[in-house]
């Protein structure tokens, strides 16, 4: 196989040095190297991904994407595939901080409820003593204190092994998806019943006694078209999807370009053409194409032409009449609001 190209190092060192990327930022870094647009060439980049995750692969490293389960964003990253103890020290962080993370990764995963998040409150109160995997807890675990639970979730959330929610809670972050779905399966998480990865922030079966549970984004694309009959795939219970405005409408306007027919062919007919086949086809289709025409022309300039007409013939008569009045005792009460319009008009 030829060597990685510029091209290649360029997308891995920007996955490495900016950490895990959006999809479109992504997208825009191939676009810029390559010179190519990644809507007609998708098996180009797809060619990229798979070469560049060969020669990884030899150091045990993935160009891998994910999707974030709070918002349904995709993002690229770079991940380590081997959990050794050597990899294990390449962090920055300390022993007490890793089984702190450890800790409040259990927490949010083991939620039945598959809301995803914790109160800080409860990330805060989650006792390390359960993480050292021995009878006796080392020191360093005892000892952390209120305080350095904090500094650590903020310096988790920072660089995006956590998340902080919306409503305040605390949620796993980019990293955690794309680092952790090995660990997932390991410890057989439920996964959504749609794309089969881990749904730790999912919708629930009404079922109780059914354990399906599927991702917001997996409900949208299972479920948005109204045609589709929205029962829980595992025991066909009525699932309660709601189908937004938005969704419907899009769906009835990628129905009608699929249904009607071409633009040319919906065209509609003119006046005068319409006029011509109500006259009767019997006259010579030459003469009705010359005016059928006609009448298309004076379609175009009657609009012009019909409003300053109806004003002028309606000055004339309102002049007219003033006139008349002039001539006789004097106008009347309906007759001098006709004479006020007119000079109106003059004006």
């Amino acid at each position: 196989m030829p060597p990685l190209s510029w091209r290649h190092h360029t997308l891995i060192q920007a996955a490495l040095s900016r950490g895990p990327l959006k999809e479109k930022e992504f997208h825009s870094i191939f676009s810029d190297v390559t010179g190519k647009s990644l809507d007609s060439h998708k098996q180009l980049f797809n060619e990229y991904l798979g070469k560049i995750n060969m020669e990884l692969s030899y150091i045990q490293f993935e160009l891998r994407a994910c999707r974030n389960q709070y918002d349904g964003s995709v993002y690229y990253g770079v991940i380590n595939t081997v959990a050794d103890e050597q990899s294990k020290l390449g962090t920055k962080y300390a022993v007490p901080q890793i089984a702190f993370y450890k800790g409040i990764i259990e927490a949010i995963v083991q939620d039945t409820t598959a809301q995803g998040t914790i109160s800080n409150i409860e990330a805060l109160n989650i006792r390390l003593e359960n993480q050292s995997g021995s009878s006796e807890v080392p020191p360093a675990l005892k000892n952390f204190s209120m305080s350095q639970k904090e500094k650590a979730i903020h310096e988790f959330i920072q660089d995006q092994w956590l998340c902080a929610t919306s409503d305040g809670n605390i949620g796993l972050g980019v990293r955690s998806f794309l680092d952790l779905r090995s660990w997932f399966h390991n410890n057989e998480i439920p996964t959504c019943d749609v794309c089969n990865e881990a749904g730790i922030k999912a919708d629930l079966c009404s079922n109780e006694s059914c354990t399906v549970r599927i991702h917001k984004y997996c409900l949208k694309a299972k479920f948005s078209q109204t045609r589709n009959e929205k029962v829980c795939p595992g025991c066909g219970t009525q699932w309660p999807y709601v189908v937004t405005k938005a969704e419907a409408v899009e769906e009835e306007e990628d129905t009608e370009v699929h249904q009607q027919p071409p633009e040319p062919l919906r065209r509609k007919k003119s006046r005068g053409s319409r006029q011509v086949e109500e006259e009767g086809s019997n006259e010579p289709s030459s003469r009705r194409f010359k005016r059928s025409e006609n009448n298309e022309d004076e379609e175009l300039t009657g609009q012009s032409q019909t409003q300053p007409s109806t004003q002028t013939s309606r000055k004339t008569k309102l002049e007219n009449l003033a006139t008349v009045e002039v001539d006789n005792a004097g106008p009347g009460p309906s007759t001098r609001r006709a004479t006020r319009t007119s000079a109106r008009l003059h004006r």
